[in-house]
């Protein structure tokens, strides 16, 4: 909104100036001083904040290229051409005013995702209909979910059956069936049924508001290009200052009887074409229209320099119970030393796991009938929890943090249970890879990672079973939260940028810790997502490859984008060098080159529909 209103009020600043210099008004010299004052007046303030922007770059240690834009203006200003210096503040403002339209195109569809968050629903109290604030909802009330309504939140169907699009959620175009039992998301939309749901969680931590917290997540880290800008503003800066001051000599050099400000207009004429406004907004939106292309596929992406990270990616590191594997869990054995029986211990350690967010206890869970109540619950990340249950003292995990006497067999991944002090058995699980790992990870490769890992807590058997017929070639098991986090740092800087994916609480250091950290999401990983710089929305390991195969594209984008708009420019200054274009003319084709730089850095938006299955490039 600050960038409109100063491009209306330099706008209205020409037209006072216009009137002022074609009115009958005799004293015609007083009106172009007044002009010429306005003018500049507006174009000081204006070089002050782009002064103050470029220290703030430099303090940061960047370097910009703010530079070129105040000398336009300021020499502009010294030759007197205020009509140029007009102009050259109508392209920046323009400019900065036709960034913020792209970019609220770009972001058009993160936005619409925010603006359809449920706001009310209908809450059944003793039979009757109340239309109350999804924030009043707690877990227990009913709610009524009619035809064409949006799930307000989580909870589970109590009566009815109808059919729900999920398609915001899950990525699935079918709407999907549900009955008395199932459980609904926030955001899923109902078909033409009505049903009543019991509310399962507030709503701030229901499906739709985690997703709507991670897109504003985004929007509050909007996309950057400092590495990259940096790396073209330096040359692009001392070529544009060398065209100028060359334009410069070479007029004193074939006219050196001329006035001064003839050589200096010279150099105006070649800086006003200099202008950087191409440089400094084709990043920008290019950025922000690749991560609304990657909503569209379901990956939300919090800041741009995470796109550029993923793009020139090297390493990708994996965690295996829920990312490689399906996220849920097969009960295979149930062992007792015989004090218990198997459904009684499995009872117990079902009861002790309830409230851990790991996939092993959300399986077991699962599995168990019912469930009873469990107090002083404590959980060690990475190894287990301990709570009382039924007045026992139930401790269930890994072999060495209940001191378990026993070992399960070598190829299956186990959780091993103690009552009040004595070891009493253990629970294997079935692990079952996803269907789309090895593409996903075979794909990663065409694309140009070159090492790829498996990071995990379980057992090594497991892991090299499992990771062996994903593809991977680097294997690491029995690791705890801590070693995960020393196995990527220690990777070589010659296979950097590392990308770790995960979904669990145990994840969400890992995540932190690597280059680019992506969270699986869908079943509502909350710690992990939080930590993540990326989220995939869905229980689809294949959206990471359709990631990068759309940062890529979008980095591509950029990279043309800018190198296009350089190019242009300096063909401009080239001409402006000779001295045809007069400086007013000359910034009237820079607001040209901006409308071609926005149009192209728009391309990013459109990126495929399946761009894992596409010819996009591979390398960064």
């Amino acid at each position: 909104m600050k960038h409109q209103w100063k491009f209306y009020l330099i706008g209205i600043i020409g037209i006072v100036c216009l009137i002022l210099n074609f009115s009958f008004n005799p004293i015609i010299a007083l009106n172009l001083t007044l002009s010429a004052w306005l003018i500049n007046l507006f174009g000081i303030c204006l070089t002050w904040t782009l002064v103050k922007e470029m220290l703030d770059t430099l303090k940061q240690g960047n370097w910009g290229v703010d530079l070129l834009a105040i000398i336009a203006v300021i020499s502009t200003m010294i030759v007197g051409d205020y009509w140029a210096t007009w102009m050259i503040l109508i392209m920046l403002t323009g400019g900065e005013t036709l960034e913020a339209y792209a970019t609220g195109q770009a972001d058009k569809d993160l936005r619409s995702l925010i603006q359809n968050s449920p706001q009310v629903a209908h809450q059944l109290v003793a039979g009757k209909l109340h239309e109350v604030s999804v924030e009043k909802l707690t877990p227990g009330d009913v709610v009524l979910i009619r035809p064409g309504d949006v799930v307000p939140v989580d909870g589970v169907i109590i009566k009815g059956a109808s059919d729900f699009d999920q398609s915001s959620l899950t990525g699935e175009s079918l709407p999907s069936n549900h009955g008395v039992g199932d459980r609904l998301m926030s955001g899923s939309i109902n078909g033409e049924t009505a049903v009543e749901m019991k509310v399962r969680k507030y709503a701030q931590d229901s499906e739709y508001q985690s997703i709507v917290r991670l897109v504003k997540s985004a929007e509050a880290q909007p996309a950057n290009f400092v590495k990259l800008a940096d790396r073209y503003a330096v040359p692009f800066t001392i070529i544009s200052l060398i065209i100028g001051l060359t334009a410069a000599g070479s007029s004193l050099w074939f006219n050196p009887q001329a006035d001064w400000q003839v050589h200096f207009m010279r150099f105006a004429q070649v800086m006003v074409v200099a202008s950087p406004c191409p440089l400094l907004i084709a990043a920008p939106v290019a950025f922000v229209s690749g991560m609304s292309a990657m909503s569209r596929h379901h990956v939300i992406v919090k800041s741009g320099p995470t796109l550029e990270k993923l793009a020139q990616a090297k390493t990708f590191a994996f965690d295996k119970t829920g990312t490689l594997t399906q996220n849920r869990l097969v009960i295979d054995q149930v062992v007792s030393n015989g004090h218990y029986g198997t459904a009684t211990l499995q009872q117990l350690a079902a009861s002790a796991e309830q409230h851990s967010n790991h996939i092993i206890a959300a399986s077991l869970v699962q599995a168990t009938g019912s469930l009873l109540a469990v107090s002083s619950l404590t959980e060690s990340t990475g190894n287990g929890v301990s709570g009382i249950v039924a007045g026992k003292h139930v401790m269930v995990g890994k072999r060495d943090y209940v001191s378990a006497t026993s070992t399960a067999p070598a190829n299956s991944t186990a959780i091993y249970i103690t009552i009040d002090g004595h070891y009493e058995g253990y629970i294997t699980f079935k692990d079952q890879m996803r269907v789309e790992t090895p593409s996903t990870l075979a794909r990663l490769r065409r694309q140009g990672v070159k090492h790829l890992m498996m990071l995990t807590g379980d057992q090594p058997a497991v892991a090299k079973q499992i990771g062996r017929a994903a593809g991977v070639d680097d294997i690491r098991a029995n690791l705890l939260p801590g070693e995960k986090i020393a196995a990527i740092k220690a990777v070589p800087a010659a296979n950097r940028p590392v990308v770790m994916v995960g979904d669990g609480v145990n994840d969400a250091p890992s995540l932190t810790a690597a280059d680019v950290g992506i969270a699986m999401g869908a079943s509502g990983a909350t710690a992990a997502s939080e930590s993540a710089d990326a989220v995939v929305m869905v229980n689809d390991l294949a959206k990471i490859s359709d990631a990068v195969a759309v940062a890529k594209h979008t980095l591509q984008v950029v990279k043309v984008d800018v190198l296009t708009a350089i190019t242009i420019v300096i063909l401009i200054e080239l001409i402006a060098f000779t001295g045809i274009i007069p400086a007013f003319w000359g910034a009237i084709l820079q607001e040209v080159v901006d409308l071609i730089t926005i149009s192209l850095a728009l391309l990013a938006k459109k990126a495929p529909k399946n761009p894992a299955h596409t010819g996009l490039p591979v390398t960064a």
